[in-house]
């Protein structure tokens, strides 16, 4: 589930944001979040001495932010989502935690705005030309990766893969009959690869047309790139979004089939791995070192 999200964070601008807010983060890569951001802001950008300390002083902000007033929250949160889990998971109960964290990856991408706008606003040409590289070669990535180009049995055995592998990372590993039951599922999906990966362009074609906007007012810029951030799915027709919404409604019958063919010990397991995920949170968040308030 979470990792689907992760769409929404094309374009390395994103990247501030969405690395910070992921659930999908342990204590060990939460606390390394600074080093890990920083490489990749500047693997996209190739950003010079100047803008890098500009970036780490204004990311610390941010992750102080984050670890302070939201890491709390997502311990609340997950408690709830375990609860559910344990009931017996519904449709409802997945589309439920999918809005969660999309309302959550918004509350950081809205807060991270104003600061990703000020850095966006020193890019030089010669440093948009790097993004556009490195996005014409994640785009090839993807389109290898999802089978955009490939036949529809193809692309129904990638998603499946995807799918069994959701499941490792947030519940428990499957059985050959369980991964067998994700793979006849997975045909029952509508296809929507080309789809997502027209979305993709479209966000990425939208990403440079608001940095064409970075001579010019800033107040007006920085509500662009919050914009941006913020809310991916403005620039979606009704009918695509409908479309999307119906794909979601397919996919979350999937993982509540598959709930329902845990064992035991794998409903034990799962119950315990969330558990974990409230105690990194919980400690995450109790390690704050008053670095936000100094830093207001």
């Amino acid at each position: 589930m979470v990792r689907s999200l992760r769409a929404a964070r094309m374009g390395a601008a994103l990247i501030l944001v969405a690395l910070v807010a992921a659930c999908s983060f342990t204590r060990f890569g939460y606390n390394q979040a600074d080093t890990i951001v920083s490489w990749m802001v500047n693997d996209y950008f190739d950003l010079d001495a100047q803008q890098k300390q500009d970036f780490q002083k204004r990311f610390d902000r941010l992750y102080a932010w984050h670890r302070q007033e939201q890491l709390p929250e997502y311990a609340v949160f997950m408690k709830t989502a375990r609860a559910r889990v344990q009931h017996g998971l519904t449709r409802e109960d997945v589309l439920w935690f999918v809005d969660n964290l999309r309302s959550r990856v918004r509350m950081t991408a809205r807060k991270a705005g104003p600061d990703a706008a000020a850095l966006l606003a020193t890019i030089t040409p010669a440093q948009i030309e790097n993004l556009q590289r490195k996005w014409d070669k994640d785009n090839a990535k993807y389109v290898k990766e999802h089978k955009v180009k490939g036949t529809p049995d193809e692309r129904n055995e990638a998603e499946a893969r995807r799918m069994v592998k959701h499941f490792k990372e947030w519940l428990t590993p499957l059985n050959s009959d369980q991964e067998n039951r994700v793979v006849a599922l997975v045909r029952e999906l509508p296809q929507i690869e080309q789809f997502r990966y027209t979305e993709r362009l479209r966000r990425q074609k939208e990403f440079m047309d608001v940095l064409a906007q970075r001579g010019a007012d800033r107040e007006r810029f920085t509500a662009r790139v919050t914009e941006w951030l913020a809310n991916w799915d403005k620039g979606r027709s009704a009918e695509d979004q409908k479309r999307l919404d119906a794909w979601w409604a397919k996919r979350a019958d999937v993982f509540v089939a598959m709930e329902r063919m845990m064992t035991p010990e794998q409903r034990t397991v799962a119950l315990q791995r969330m558990q974990n995920y409230i105690e990194d949170f919980t400690q995450l968040a109790r390690r704050s070192d008053g670095g936000y308030s100094a830093a207001r």
